[in-house]
């Protein structure tokens, strides 16, 4: 997420590429942008960049024409308008031909040159925003970069407050007393103190006054190194430079923006420089930790008695990149291996059953299954028959032409008869 020093070197980079470019015509927003439309259409104008914190605003200013008395067309903006951004999670500037244009500019102001080139602002996530004719919101605190002096005495007269019972690290993302502090500003500046990111606000501002008592306008190195002090006590002054949190909060973003293009450069994207510059955010080897907001906190040590109690530490996994990053073939190969030691044992098995003689086979065939008891047939006494119905059954045996013997028998013979 852009911070502090992007939205400046943003600024920066408008005011490089803008530099004696006048814009034309409408300014045009995207269909699928949900932010307010821009009302400003110009013949000629101008645009300037300036940042405060995590906000930038360009100014919009319309050219005045050398002929006499020319009066502003209808629909034209006559006074400049103030445009103010915040980049969300993704947003940044972009200065490209017509036919390069971003796929997620949302916001693009054209130059009056031919061929023409835009102004974007692109947003791939479409969390950024921005507000025509607006002000620096007046919530959020004077800028710790350019405004030091307010910013500190901001902070110091306000400690009483409830903001600041909560852990240091939760508020230095509060923007009313931080305005341009992030995720990683927040974890360098801790580390470099080696204050516990969990540890009341309050107790890690204690002391601290509302003025900078080793502010001067020589860098306070070079003064200590040309006074005449003893070496214990300039050691002794650098300690307490170095522990100060609230002048941390202004030198290392400065850091950040003396890297340059290198540290926001939208054309190249080289941010070789800026990892290097990194000591503890998402570094191999650190903590990381969800705050109470669900912030991921960067860090080393103990993180400090107000720890949420449900979160664990975990470690930042050392991941080597290699050529073979995605390729797939041992997990292949493992996985036929599996497959055939699998089918092997399967055939082991089948084999022993096999062989196995039916009294111990454990696994019955369906022929190899009881059967089914029948009840067992009572023989019943056969009846006697008399001697004349004997003789009538020899006398119904016949013979036919066809040689079949037909056999008949008369069940309901008379006793009589």
């Amino acid at each position: 997420m852009p911070e502090g020093p992007e939205l400046h070197l943003a600024s920066l980079y408008v005011n490089k590429m803008c530099d004696g470019v006048v814009f034309t015509g409408p300014v045009r927003k995207s269909e699928v942008s949900k932010s307010p439309d821009v009302p400003f259409t110009c013949e000629a104008y101008r645009i300037t960049a300036a940042s405060r914190g995590k906000e930038v605003k360009l100014t919009l200013t319309p050219v005045k024409s050398d002929a006499p008395k020319q009066r502003v067309k209808a629909g034209q903006a006559a006074l400049p308008m103030d445009i103010v951004f915040r980049f969300g999670m993704s947003g940044y500037f972009r200065f490209t031909s017509e036919d390069e244009v971003p796929k997620h500019a949302h916001l693009r102001f054209h130059s009056k040159e031919k061929p023409c080139r835009v102004l974007s602002f692109v947003d791939t996530r479409r969390f950024g925003s921005w507000q025509p004719n607006g002000t620096w919101q007046p919530v959020r605190g004077p800028c710790i970069m350019f405004d030091y002096k307010s910013f500190r005495e901001n902070v110091v007269s306000h400690l009483s407050d409830r903001a600041f019972d909560r852990p240091i690290c939760e508020v230095l993302l509060n923007q009313k007393y931080f305005n341009g502090i992030g995720n990683y500003l927040r974890a360098e500046i801790l580390y470099r103190l080696n204050i516990p990111p969990f540890v009341p606000a309050r107790t890690a501002l204690e002391g601290l006054g509302s003025e900078d008592v080793y502010e001067s306008d020589k860098h306070v190195k070079q003064e200590i190194e040309h006074s005449k002090t003893s070496d214990t006590t300039k050691r002794k002054v650098v300690k307490e430079e170095m522990g100060d949190l609230l002048r941390l909060c202004h030198t290392v973003p400065l850091e950040v923006v003396h890297l340059g293009g290198k540290g926001y450069d939208p054309e190249k994207a080289d941010y070789s420089d800026f990892k290097a510059w990194l000591k503890c955010y998402y570094v191999d080897g650190m903590k990381s930790i969800r705050d109470h907001n669900g912030r991921t906190m960067w860090f080393t040590g103990d993180p400090g008695p107000m720890a949420p109690k449900d979160s664990k530490s975990k470690k930042a996994k050392k991941r080597t990149k290699t050529d073979d990053d995605h390729d797939y073939t041992n997990k292949k190969k493992l996985t036929r291996s599996r497959s055939e030691g699998t089918a092997k044992k399967k055939e082991v098995k089948k084999e022993i059953v096999t062989n196995t003689p039916k009294k111990d086979k454990v696994v019955c065939s369906k022929e190899a299954r009881p059967k089914r008891i029948q009840p067992a047939k009572v023989n019943r006494p056969r009846r006697e028959i008399s001697s004349t119905a004997r003789s009538r059954k020899s006398s119904s045996v016949e013979s036919t032409e066809g040689g079949l013997l037909l056999f008949s028998l008369n069940e309901k013979e008379s006793p009589l008869s």
